[in-house]
């Protein structure tokens, strides 16, 4: 197609393919029976590993479906079948078991690796949009991925197939996950990088402020001797705190500048008189993400960390949950 041509409609197109696929899906809801149950239950049951295989664009589908398997508890990894028949087949053991995908269930690639992977005694299920295909016949469970038409004009391109193959892989994972109890935790120890990982694994602990670098005063300090501390720790707060360590209330910037707009006498004032004695505290087992959002609901800067006898522990602060990646 020349740059000079355009494409009718792309809105009333878009529509077409989205309203296709979107159908298909609605539809294979209502299809599955009892071989998508048994796939689940022999994933489920399986002792080593999922192997996901396809070529072309099912090897893609194939692959992120492997993918969302291993980030929710399912030890899974994709291997191409047309390297598996050249020596990647001996990364698939006894115990482990193979999904493989193919529209037309007839993939000459897939179809070699079948008598080897049943000498292993591998349990097989296929993925496939044809009941009476090669593939359904020789595998162990066969889920049919039924659909009326692709997206694809042409009728050539897989469009509608891969989407359905891709959601039938999505509903498998969400119900293993399901099964294995899978928790946000866990979900956690697969993603430790970025701001998903941070805000599911770190906790108050791994980013309070604590010991010397903690602003704190006894509850006869001056004002005067407050703002040197204030101004010494850089936190923007200074804590009142007993001889036992217990927190007695918190002076912030904000409430040193409310002091001189009353100008009222501060030069004999003491920190007991003028500080806030009910300050939000947090524990410090609770993760950096919940403590954020408590800033946020109550429009603070900083939480105070204590332990069960409200003793001071640590400042956890706006700024240092943000420059965490705690977002």
């Amino acid at each position: 197609m020349s740059s000079s041509q355009h494409i009718e409609s792309p809105i009333e197109t878009a529509k077409e393919v989205l309203n296709i696929e979107g159908n298909a899906l609605l539809e294979i809801a209502d299809y599955l029976d009892e071989s998508f149950s048994q796939a689940v239950q022999s994933i489920l049951n399986c002792q080593g590993r999922t192997i996901l295989t396809g070529m072309g664009k099912s090897g893609h589908i194939a692959n992120k479906i492997a993918s969302t398997l291993a980030s929710t508890g399912t030890p899974a990894f994709f291997v191409h079948p047309a390297e598996a028949a050249h020596g990647d087949l001996g990364m698939i053991v006894n115990g482990d078991v193979v999904i493989a995908l193919s529209n037309s269930g007839e993939s000459d690639e897939i179809l070699t690796l079948i008598p080897a992977l049943k000498r292993k005694g591998i349990n097989i299920i296929a993925i496939t949009g044809r009941q009476e295909s090669t593939l359904a016949k020789i595998s162990d469970i066969h889920i049919f991925a039924r659909i009326n038409q692709e997206a694809c004009p042409l009728g050539l391109a897989p469009t509608t197939s891969t989407t359905v193959s891709l959601a039938i892989g999505d509903a498998i994972a969400v119900c293993l996950l399901k099964a294995r109890h899978f928790t946000s935790n866990d979900f956690a120890l697969s993603h430790p990088a970025g701001s998903l990982g941070k805000s599911l694994l770190i906790k108050v602990e791994d980013v309070m402020v604590k010991e010397d670098a903690m602003p704190v005063v006894s509850a006869d300090a001056t004002l005067k001797d407050v703002i040197i501390v204030m101004t010494n720790k850089g936190l923007g707060l200074a804590i009142i705190i007993n001889a036992e360590k217990q927190v007695l209330g918190i002076f912030t910037d904000g409430d040193l500048r409310r002091l001189f707009q009353n100008e009222q006498e501060i030069k004999n004032l003491v920190i007991e008189d003028i500080m806030i004695s009910s300050p939000k505290t947090i524990s410090k087992d609770i993760l950096a993400s919940e403590a954020l959002h408590l800033m946020q609901e109550h429009k603070i800067a900083s939480l105070l960390v204590v332990n069960e006898n409200n003793q001071l522990l640590g400042v956890s602060t706006m700024h240092q949950l943000l420059s965490a990646g705690i977002i």
